[in-house]
């Protein structure tokens, strides 16, 4: 697999309960139990389509799936190290990104961050550009997602120093903004 392949899904008007159980049978017992543990249908609904998106993107012989989970809890394909993916939820839609080196996504929902959050998110010059922008809960939240992207990419979670995630050069992030469905997405690779 050379290419990357990204989905993403919004139409949150099939996030049911029986759009919930119609997949249940669609996936792997233990994506079964992990979605059911959810008290939500949004959260059950979320862990079952992510996994559907994401088989839909690899072999059918692969089926049913089967994960491994790095030492910070970032899932990798068991038997597949050359195949890399990740997956994002919000409220608004679910991504999913597939590539031969390792990737990362992040989905929000737009939102506006209060003065304490984006002191402890973002460093000054990133502060600045949300300042100035006339959307600037989209820009706080692409700029969030870019973020998470990044730590999402190395697989540690959030323990970097959040204001200097992205000064990693190696690292290139790319961002999508959608007004309509009222969320941003980014990924990010080496």
């Amino acid at each position: 697999m050379t290419d990357m392949h990204i989905v993403v899904f919004d139409d949150m008007l099939q996030v049911t309960d029986e759009e919930v159980k119609r997949m249940l049978p669609l996936v792997s017992e233990e994506r079964r139990r992990q979605a059911l543990r959810f008290r939500f249908t949004f959260g059950q609904y979320a862990c079952l389509k992510s996994y559907l998106m994401l088989a839909e993107t690899l072999p059918m012989e692969w089926r049913p799936l089967q994960f491994t989970m790095g030492p910070y809890g970032k899932p990798s394909l068991l038997g597949h190290a050359d195949v890399h993916f990740n997956l994002s939820h919000c409220q608004h839609g679910i991504a999913v990104v597939v590539h031969n080196r390792p990737v990362g996504i992040d989905i929000e929902c737009f939102h506006t961050a209060e003065q304490a959050l984006l002191e402890r998110t973002m460093n000054e010059q990133e502060q600045r550009l949300i300042a100035q922008d006339n959307r600037p809960d989209e820009a706080f939240t692409a700029m969030w997602t870019k973020k998470e992207a990044v730590l999402k990419l190395k697989g540690t979670g959030i323990v970097d120093d959040l204001h200097t995630v992205l000064a990693d050069e190696k690292v290139q992030v790319q961002t999508f903004i959608n007004r309509e469905g009222r969320y941003a997405y980014s990924i990010a690779m080496y």
